[in-house]
């Protein structure tokens, strides 16, 4: 259920000038890039490198991939014990589970209990027989969390969690809340699909390029943005083709397998870590449900992209 996926950020040359810092770096598994209007060269400095340091600190905390991490810890062992863990990852848990109750299950963590199983680099996907054995597995109902102890338990042995779907809007929201404290009023994060754009890029709005899922010199679309989130989920990033299909990242809690009905859902929102979440879940949710989802919830915005490559848009977007 994972993505990984890059939202382009059309910059203006007029915007070009010496108080405007332009940094790119790999975390997390994608390229981070950090943009933001400070006139102070010191200053500067120090909010960029402690954007990078936060990057580095959420990457170090949850992911699945380092054997040092928190995460890793509560894998290995939330099935035996309770895990005490920080009040920063119990809240993201947290909020993951009220996020499956609201989708009813189209979002759950507990996707890598069968997601670990696929190597889209190696081309390697589960056996029907493993599918089998590790599909009940996949169930945010499984993970208890003990609000006094800040601790989390698994009910079944084999359980395992991934927040791929989420920390990125995370290390984001978390970069912006940085900038701000540094004096930051125009800036923009990106982590892979998920982009936060601060202020209004000096007056003339942000230009978020939303990639074509199956052309990838080319634009869906131009978003013209300010003070906003936006998370985009597609199918094209990390997978591969076995007789004809396509296998990638974004899996169905119900099956334990890849999404076919979609190739990209774009979500606009308040927040980066609501807005990464939610794009997985309209994925999974698929072109009715997801819109009706998201026209229910307040300043939700979507663009969606079906399996033929047809366009929808919630109900507040004209579409072009």
């Amino acid at each position: 259920m994972k993505k990984c996926f890059i939202i382009c950020i059309l910059l203006q040359a007029t915007t070009l000038s010496a108080d405007w810092i332009d940094h790119r770096f790999p975390v997390m598994g994608t390229e981070i890039t950090l943009r933001f209007f400070l006139a102070d060269p010191h200053k500067a400095e120090l909010a960029k490198q402690a954007v990078v340091n936060e990057m580095h600190r959420i990457d170090g905390t949850m992911s699945p991939f380092k054997k040092t991490s928190l995460l890793t810890k509560i894998n290995d062992n939330a099935a035996t014990h309770p895990v005490v863990i920080s009040k920063e990852l119990f809240g993201l848990i947290k909020h993951s589970l009220f996020i499956s109750k609201m989708t009813k299950g189209s979002f759950d963590i507990t996707f890598s209990s069968v997601g670990y199983l696929y190597d889209y680099r190696l081309k390697k996907k589960p056996s029907a027989k493993q599918l089998a054995e590790k599909l009940a597995l996949i169930n945010y109902q499984s993970i208890i969390l003990d609000e006094q102890n800040l601790s989390i338990f698994y009910k079944k042995v084999g359980v395992k969690i991934d927040l791929g779907g989420i920390a990125k809007g995370l290390a984001v929201d978390n970069s912006i809340a940085i900038l701000k404290s540094f004096g930051v009023t125009e800036a923009s994060v990106t982590a892979g699909g998920d982009t936060y754009v601060l202020g209004n890029n000096g007056g003339k709005m942000w230009r978020i390029g939303i990639e074509h899922p199956r052309a990838k010199s080319k634009l869906l679309s131009i978003l013209p943005l300010a003070d906003t989130a936006v998370s985009t989920s597609g199918d094209y990033q990390r997978f591969f083709i076995e007789d004809g299909k396509r296998y990638h990242h974004i899996i169905n809690p119900t099956t334990g397998q890849s999404v076919t009905s979609i190739q990209s859902v774009t979500i606009l929102a308040d927040n980066s870590t609501f807005a990464d979440a939610l794009s997985t879940s309209v994925f999974v949710l698929g072109v009715q449900k997801g819109l009706e989802l998201v026209e229910s919830l307040p300043n939700i915005s979507a663009i969606i992209v079906d399996g033929n490559g047809k366009m929808f848009y919630s109900s507040d977007l004209v579409q072009p």
